[in-house]
């Protein structure tokens, strides 16, 4: 099975005339993520033993995070701090100290959506008559499902008081949902499969034996190697052991005639997971010809899996220091040619360094994500499908990829929209990274 790997690197302009209101002084900021205070209309509604309307005011609030980089399956824990609340003591009676339990809700965008509910301690300093109400912070989890960026907002809360009598004011968001506070980027925790398999020959009679070598499989692990009829296995199979760099080498005796591959695989059975191929292999039909017949013969050469890119730089837009966000892009278009004939689809993935910038800054490789899409040129026997929304990350994701098939083949358009999760206070600069691109 053929095997292409090229490399991309991007520059990220990020606010460089921001450097001179730095005063050229070092700025000591890690390049983590930063929540933002954000300002939001709401609507307040006092309990009705007060006897005054609701309240139309403005709540300043943000949103922290004890993960910004969190996998899949991950539990994140939230912390909705209310700053100003848009409510206050509605009546002439003060309140005395630790007689109020907030409770709310976080808003989640992006690659998952839903509400986190977050609720605070019964805990807050005496609140003189009609004096404003202090800031409180709540607490919430929630367990990343979808990877890619996730935004957290701030949402509705309720501030209950417990003295005298037991009351309520509730606060909702006047034009949900309120600002960005938060931004996490999530990251896929599905394995990248990178065993690939080679055959020393692509056609043989049959009882002829096939030398078949791999990589990248689990060093020690028992390999089958199997025929293919199709996408059904034939009973042709041999084992072999992987050497500890994860190689292995050995010989199947092909008979049955229908075969058009080879698959090697960890485990009892076949899976997407573990295995490698089906590399095209033709079984020879040697049936002696009747008499008074000729037979004709005629070879289809198969030919190579490749890949080729518009180009190899990407520039990402810049964004401000102090503010961050997004700095977004697009990838170079990538070609897949699919010329090998048999049952093998392909799969490509991508991994990306952390980006480096000024004085040893860096930006960290789960920031990048992508939204990729693939195209199939007409008539192709394949049809592609593009990966999934996220992160791409240090330990990499699919680009695209094409099934296994009775027949495979084509040639394939693969794009991505590429967006790099800039830290507010990251240090002002250029910022580099390599994205390398293995199709298998």
């Amino acid at each position: 099975m053929a095997s292409r790997t090229r490399r991309h690197r991007w520059a990220a302009v990020l606010g460089a005339t921001a450097l001179a209101l730095a005063g050229g002084g070092a700025l000591a900021c890690p390049a983590g993520a930063v929540s933002q205070q954000v300002d939001f209309a709401t609507h307040c509604i006092p309990p009705a033993i007060a006897g005054i309307p609701p309240i139309d005011g403005t709540t300043a609030a943000k949103i922290d995070v004890d993960n910004t980089a969190p996998k899949v399956g991950d539990t994140v824990t939230v912390t909705y701090t209310v700053v100003t609340p848009a409510a206050s003591n509605p009546t002439d009676l003060a309140l005395p100290a630790d007689i109020m339990t907030p409770t709310g809700k976080v808003t989640l965008g992006g690659a998952q959506t839903g509400a986190v509910t977050v609720t605070g301690p019964k805990k807050n300093d005496p609140v003189p008559g009609k004096g404003a109400f202090p800031s409180f912070s709540m607490t919430g989890t929630f367990t990343v499902t979808s990877p890619g960026a996730i935004t957290l907002a701030p949402g509705d809360y309720n501030i209950h008081t417990s003295y005298i009598l037991e009351l309520d004011t509730p606060c909702t968001v006047i034009n949900p949902p309120a600002p960005v506070s938060q931004t996490i980027t999530a990251a896929d925790t599905t394995p990248v499969n990178n065993r690939a398999i080679t055959l020393g020959s692509a056609s043989g009679k049959p009882g002829d034996s096939v030398t078949v070598t791999g990589s990248n499989f689990t060093a020690g692990a028992t390999v089958t190697l199997a025929g293919r009829a199709g996408t059904a296995q034939t009973a042709d199979t041999a084992t072999v052991t992987a050497n500890a760099q994860g190689a292995v080498s050995g010989s199947l005796v092909v008979n049955d005639k229908a075969t058009t591959g080879v698959v090697a695989y960890e485990g009892s059975a076949w899976s997407d997971t573990k295995g490698a191929g089906p590399a095209a292999y033709v079984v020879i039909d040697d049936t002696p010809v009747p008499a008074g017949s000729q037979k004709i013969n005629t070879t289809v050469t198969a030919g190579t899996l490749s890949m080729s890119q518009a180009g190899d730089t990407v520039d990402l837009a810049a964004v401000d220091f102090g503010k961050g966000g997004f700095s977004r892009g697009s990838l170079q278009t990538v070609t897949v040619k699919d010329f090998r004939g048999g049952a093998a689809g392909w799969s490509l993935t991508g991994k990306v360094t952390d980006f480096t910038g000024p004085g040893g800054a860096k930006i960290d490789a789960a920031k990048l994500g992508w939204t990729p899409v693939c195209l199939t040129k007409a008539g192709s026997p394949s049809t592609c499908a593009a990966g999934s929304p996220g992160s791409v990350g240090s330990a990499g994701a699919t680009l695209a990829s094409a099934p296994n098939g009775t027949v495979t083949g084509g040639e394939f358009t693969v794009d991505a929209r590429l967006s790099l999760n800039v830290p507010a206070f990251t240090p002002a600069g250029s910022y580099s990274g390599v994205l390398t691109l293995t199709l298998t």
